[in-house]
This record gives C-alpha cells, structure tokens and sequence, in this order.
C-alpha cells in the first residue's frame, strides 16, 4: 500500500524531538496522542532552561538588566503569538494558563456583564468540557438558557438548525473550530456570519486548530478565539485569549492583585489597559516566552504544510483502518472535512484495554470519553479510543497502530 507523500522531511522533524528518540517496551516509541498535548521540539526546551539560567526575573517590575531583558523577551513573544494568529495587535492577546482558563476569562468577564435573564448562548454537541461547564456556570449566574446544535450521522453540525436556534435573545455562539473527539473542521465564517446577524458574538475554541493549520482571527471573524500551548509544542501552563480590541477594553477584570492596576485606594482601584488588566500576579514568563519559540518552530515548518501532511497521513489511516471489519470510526469521512484525529472503538473489547494492547507494542493513544461526555452519550458509547497525528508521524506509525489493534482483537476475541 502506498504511503503518503509529504512536503517536508518528517525525520528530520523527529530528530528536533528529543523525547521521540526512547523507546517504550524495547519499541521505538509512535506517539498518537497530540490532540491532548504535542511534545516539544529542542528549541523551546532549551528556551525554557536559557530563561531559567541566564535571566530569570520579573516582568514590568525592575530596571535592572535581568528584568529589563525578560520584559522584552515576554512581551515579543506576545507580539509572535498575536501574528501568528492574524490579530491586529499584540494588546488582542491575553496570556492564560491555557484554553480553558480563556474561556472562563470570557465567561465571567463578559458573560457576566452582558448576559441577562432570558439570554441564550448557542453551543454545539461536539463541544469539549472546557467549552461546556463554563457557559452553565455563567447561564447559573445569570438566568441565561443554553442550546445547542445537533450533529448528522457524519458527526458535522446540522446547519439548518440555526434558522430556529438564532434568535433576537441569542447573546453568544461558542464552537469548537476542531472537535478533539470527531476531528470535524466547523465552518466558523459561516457561524460569524450568523451569529453577527442576529448581533451574537462568536467565540471559538481554536485548542485543536491553532497547532494544525493555518488560523486568522481577522479572516474567521470571531470575536474570541481561545488556545491551548501545550498543543502547539509549546510548554504545558502557557495559552491565551484574543478577542477583539474594543470588547476587550469594555470587560472587567477577571482577577484581581498585582499587574493589573493603574492606582489602589483604600476603598477602590482603577485598571490597567489590555491586556494588563487581564494578566494579575506574576504570569507564566518562562512558559509565554518559550510559546514564542514554538510559533518560531511551527513557522518555520509551515502551517499549510504541516496541514498538508496531517491531510494525507489521516487518509492512509482511514484507508488502513478500513480494513479492521470490526472498527467502528466516528466523524466524517471527507479527509478535507476533518483534522488528524481518528476516534474508534473495537467490537467486544474496552477502549482502555484497546490503549494498553498498543501501548505494550510503544504505541500511545489516548481511551476514554476525552472530556465530551455530551458527545458520547449522543454517540451511543461510554468511550473510545483515540489516534491523533501531528507533524512528527509518519505511515509506519499507522502501520504500527492498525498490527496493534488486530493484535488487540485476537486477544479478546
């Protein structure tokens, strides 16, 4: 069977990740599991220990030479990350701990301040948790009503149902640009488009389509755009926020303390500009400043051919997955309609005892319900097992993943 083509030297690329050279059971080690957290490659480990050795300082604070030099280095990182998202100014971009962290921030910041008893927020049923419980939380707070959007047999939003679910009382639209479970590519201009129709705001959940391809806020318009580093091989504790200049300004604070101030009285305070205002404490230095190294390596490979590539790996995988009669594959079957994320189960054999078959052969995938709970249940199964690929794979590790789970179902059938 032919394997894929592909635009850039995957070895070469395997090479720059130090953790790919072991070995897992005294086999070279296929990591499948990038949808949770990529590895990183050695420039943004050894970014991380050059801060810590050479001038590990806070930030905005001191006019001594080690603080002066990591306030530039955190705040060019910003102004990387805000361009490799398409912003029109690193002041769109608020540094988090990660995706779920930045949803939370738009949940109690703006959420709070503009959502009413009555108000609907429009979801989706691919939606991760992250981009689930804070929106019933706020809808708790507020007497909001949520909704949601139901999936067709390919596991892609039902469309249509957004002539009903759009209303004047819709405040808020929030999707997953790329479901972690089904691997489905949301249309998000079309959902902008809708959603500022009826004068919503958009936000999306970038987490898995930030590290893949190529994403520019301006181009999508959304209104927030939330991601996660440690997916785009960046440090674990390192994510952000953007959102449109305007409603970044009119929000409140989300936490208050040190940073985020302009003057403290007794009896009140009055706030820093953004993205200050949204950054309270001591922020993630080291891990913000080593993101900037990850958007440096991701640039330099090239998003449109990493996308490229994650395209034809994910069509060999779906032709040799094919083959296992009693494979079960949720989410579309369009190689262009999804990204690099292979969500199955095997007929008669537990999704957790499916992972450790593989990971006996050094194969990691990820079993469970992947924090879509909503999503299983409409699904019809407690869990399944997940396969997802990204710059660092290559078709023998496919290969290696479609023995292990014949290997699996002869063990328990």
């Amino acid at each position: 069977m032919a394997a894929p083509l592909t635009q850039f030297d995957v070895l070469a690329i395997r090479r720059e990740f130090p953790i790919l050279q072991q070995e897992v059971n005294g086999k070279p080690v296929a990591f499948l599991d990038s949808a949770a957290s990529s590895q990183k490659p050695r420039a943004v480990i050894d970014c991380l220990e050059d801060y810590y050795r050479r001038y590990n300082a806070n930030v905005h604070r001191g006019v001594y030479k080690f603080s002066e030099e990591a306030t530039f280095a955190y705040e060019r990182a910003r102004g990387k990350v805000a361009r490799f998202l398409g912003a029109a100014s690193p002041r769109e971009l608020v540094f988090t701990r990660n995706a779920t962290e930045a949803v939370n921030l738009v949940a109690h910041s703006w959420g709070s301040a503009n959502l009413r008893p009555g108000d609907h927020i429009l979801l989706t049923l691919m939606e991760h948790h992250s981009n689930i419980v804070p929106w019933q939380m706020l809808a708790a707070r507020t007497g909001a009503v949520l909704d949601y959007l139901s999936l067709d047999g390919e596991g892609r939003l039902v469309l249509e149902e957004l002539d009903s679910k759009l209303n004047e009382r819709t405040r808020l639209v929030a999707v997953t640009h790329q479901s972690n479970v089904l691997g489905t590519i949301n249309p998000v201009q079309y959902l902008a488009e809708r959603a500022h129709a009826v004068d919503a705001k958009l936000l999306v959940d970038g987490a898995q389509s930030v590290p893949h391809m190529p994403v520019n806020v301006r181009d999508l318009g959304c209104d927030f755009l939330v991601f996660s580093g440690h997916k785009m091989c960046g440090p674990t504790g390192i994510g952000g926020l953007w959102a449109r200049r305007e409603l970044l300004e009119a929000m409140p604070p989300f936490l208050g303390g040190g940073s985020m101030i302009k003057v403290v009285e007794l009896d009140h305070s009055t706030y820093a500009d953004v993205p200050a205002r949204f950054e309270a404490g001591t922020p993630a230095i080291a891990e913000a400043i080593a993101l900037g190294e990850a958007v440096d390596f991701l640039n330099t490979v090239g998003l449109e051919p990493i996308r490229q590539h994650e395209r034809e790996l994910l069509g060999y995988a779906l032709e040799r997955l094919g083959e296992l009669a009693e494979l079960t594959i949720y989410g579309p079957h369009d190689c262009e309609q999804r990204g690099a994320v292979i969500s199955f189960t095997l007929q008669g054999v537990h999704p957790h005892d499916v992972a450790a078959v593989l990971d006996s052969d050094g194969v990691a995938v990820r079993a469970g319900h992947h924090c879509t709970q909503p999503l299983h249940r409409h699904l019809a199964v407690p869990a399944t097992t997940r396969a997802s690929f990204y710059i660092y794979n290559t078709p023998e590790e496919v290969d290696r993943l479609v023995a292990g789970l014949a290997k699996a179902r002869k063990l328990f059938a």
